[in-house]
């Protein structure tokens, strides 16, 4: 079940992709049906917050008409930053899959862990690894092709 859902989170992750954004996507699951998506827009719509993660939960949020996104669970290709791990924490995300880790910003265990080293209102339950390759090569492939373009 998870392969399939993070599967759709790397559709999300296409889409990212074919507008030269950092191609991130996610997905937010209830009751097994995805309920909401996100993928990076932070290039195009020229704003810090538009991350994959940001995107899904304020359009679950909507839908479900609240902030608290009780009993869901968020799929995402590539481990939150500091920012989204806070809005997940914050939005009371059941679980939060994740497919590859972030070296450089990740806020669930690569540099920091906002979701275990800290004592906060809600506890979120964390699997990484879901499609790891697949999630590592569509960033690779992207910031391989970015390097081409740039030269």
């Amino acid at each position: 079940m998870e392969e399939k859902f993070m599967r759709e989170a790397l559709k999300e992750a296409k889409k990212a992709y074919d507008k030269l954004e950092v191609p991130v996507g996610c997905v937010i699951v209830k009751d097994g049906k995805v309920i909401a998506r996100g993928h990076n827009v932070k290039e195009t719509k020229k704003d810090t917050t538009k991350h994959a993660e940001m995107i899904a939960i304020q359009k679950a949020s909507k839908k479900l008409d609240s902030w608290r996104l009780l009993d869901c669970e968020m799929y995402v290709t590539l481990e939150p930053c500091s920012m989204c791990a806070g809005a997940i924490i914050n939005a009371r995300i059941k679980k939060l899959y994740i497919g590859t880790l972030d070296e450089k910003t990740g806020a669930a265990g690569s540099v920091l862990n906002l979701f275990e080293d800290y004592t906060f209102n809600h506890k979120v339950e964390v699997e990484t690894g879901i499609l790891k390759i697949d999630c590592e090569m569509i960033l690779k492939k992207f910031f391989k092709e970015l390097r081409k373009l740039k030269k």
